[in-house]
């Protein structure tokens, strides 16, 4: 169970960002973790995006700079309000990640920051059932989230952090196997690189088909 750290964070938006920033000094700043999955991707100008999970736009904020169309999903009407005015140049929906209001084959990349540690594992697999039925044929899945320490120094800092702001789902997430699940599904070409020894990983997975909106 977390502190009442964890419910203050959300409700303040300062709070949570200044949290956020300084634990992106692990990885080189936050401009480097937001962009972490986006490194060698060649995205079109006009190639659709959705930023799931996307809380108040802090990823979109750098989303945008990569594609003109990029949608952001949240559950959380409160998220949704801050992100519309954090990101005006993106297109904002409230909604669930396990029932995605869109229509199949819609987007090119479906990217997730950062999020999929709240879920139990359930619902996980029915969010990437979910991401696989809204991705085009050739569409990429890019996700960011805590990963088990392959480097001891790197504990006492994830533990104090998963401590103060998490729940059992994120202590949960450091023995998941992304790239199983999403191969179980069906994704292809899945790949995990580790950041910050070991404590965070960057997951990435494929739909069969062919997508023109990739490089």
């Amino acid at each position: 169970m977390a502190t009442f750290l964890r419910p203050l964070s959300y409700r303040h938006q300062c709070l949570y960002d200044g949290i956020s920033r300084t634990a992106a000094l692990t990885v080189g700043g936050e401009w480097r973790f937001r962009t972490l999955a986006l490194q060698d991707l060649d995205l079109a100008p006009d190639a659709p995006v959705l930023d799931l999970c996307c809380g108040s736009g802090q990823t979109t904020a750098f989303l945008v700079n990569h594609s003109q169309r990029v949608t952001g999903l949240d559950a959380s009407p409160k998220s949704i309000e801050r992100a519309k005015r954090n990101v005006p140049q993106a297109t904002f929906v409230e909604g669930w990640a396990e029932a995605m209001p869109f229509e199949d084959n819609r987007f090119t990349l479906v990217h997730s920051s950062a999020a999929l540690h709240e879920m139990e594992p359930d619902q996980r697999r029915q969010i990437f059932a979910e991401i696989l039925r809204v991705l085009q044929p050739g569409g990429l899945v890019t996700l960011v989230d805590f990963h088990r320490p392959h480097n001891p120094l790197y504990w006492p800092g994830l533990a104090t952090f998963l401590w103060l702001f998490e729940t059992h789902t994120a202590w949960a997430m450091l023995k998941a196997d992304l790239v199983g699940e999403l191969g179980d599904l069906g994704f292809q070409s899945t790949t995990c690189r580790l950041y910050a020894g070991g404590s965070l990983q960057v997951v990435q997975g494929q739909k069969p088909g062919f997508s023109s909106s990739l490089g």
